[in-house]
């Protein structure tokens, strides 16, 4: 069984021993993982590693819209010239958080505007974090859709309805350790949306399944085989069915993962 973490954060300073914590992802059957950027402090160690592991990690770049504040515009400048400098698989992760800050939401929205024209100019897709925002991400993915824009929304949490839409679009929903948590409902939305439209991750070190949160460890690549294994449940597929498909989107999410070697 292999298996694409589409959303993993492993260059976090949480992890004591990077080598090991892939080497149980490999181990797991996670054959391939992709890294969104989070901010301008984030990059030299998203680098690293994958460099070290270039056929199985690899790099996006994009400013996480927690970290759109004041100084927003010099992080994007920044960012825009390393996608002049190397390959990516993605942009990402942008889009818009309500949650936490609500001050900042014009800003942030100009931010997801500007990283999506990004995306459209370089031929890549673009991983959305939406919290607290999610029609609102829907509709400036729908304004700005020309045909070619692809992506995922990350953490997919919405409703049936809104899942509708994002497939609409042509995007994927990105399920992760929230499906087995069992307060969330999550389950209700997803079991009535096609798989077809649906990619596993993990946003590791955070959202760490059920099983594995108990027992409060971070979360990492190699837990995403219980969301394999309860996405496969709430589907009722096979497990090795749940891999082969969400694995097969992958590749079309992220084409250039899958070819190799990837430029640096």
């Amino acid at each position: 069984m292999t298996l694409v973490d589409t959303h993993a954060h492993i260059y976090h300073s949480n992890y004591a021993d990077h080598h090991a914590m892939i080497e149980r992802a490999f181990a797991a059957g996670v054959g391939k993982i992709m890294m969104p950027n989070v901010d301008i402090d984030t990059i030299e160690d998203m680098h690293r590693l994958s460099e070290k592991y270039p056929d199985q990690c690899f790099a996006m770049m994009g400013l996480h819209p927690c970290h759109v504040q004041a100084d927003y515009q010099s992080q994007l400048d920044v960012m825009r010239e390393w996608h002049d400098r190397r390959a990516y698989v993605g942009v990402g992760e942008i889009g818009i958080d309500l949650y936490w800050d609500k001050s900042t939401e014009a800003i942030q929205v100009d931010a997801f505007r500007q990283q999506i024209q990004w995306a459209r100019d370089l031929g890549l897709p673009i991983v959305i974090h939406s919290r607290e925002a999610l029609d609102l991400t829907i509709a400036i993915v729908k304004e700005m859709q020309d045909g070619t824009l692809t992506g995922v929304f990350h953490c997919f949490n919405g409703t049936v309805d809104q899942g509708r839409l994002i497939v609409d679009t042509g995007f994927y929903m990105g399920i992760g350790g929230v499906l087995t948590y069992k307060n969330a409902g999550i389950d209700k939305s997803v079991s009535q949306l096609p798989i077809e439209h649906m990619v596993l991750e993990t946003d590791a070190p955070y959202l760490t399944p059920v099983q594995f949160r108990k027992k409060g460890v971070d979360n990492e690549p190699a837990f995403m085989v219980s969301v394999a294994q309860r996405l496969a449940k709430v589907l009722d597929m096979e497990v090795e069915d749940v891999a082969k498909v969400t694995t097969a989107n992958a590749e079309k999410l992220f084409p250039q993962a899958f070819i190799q070697p990837l430029s640096s």
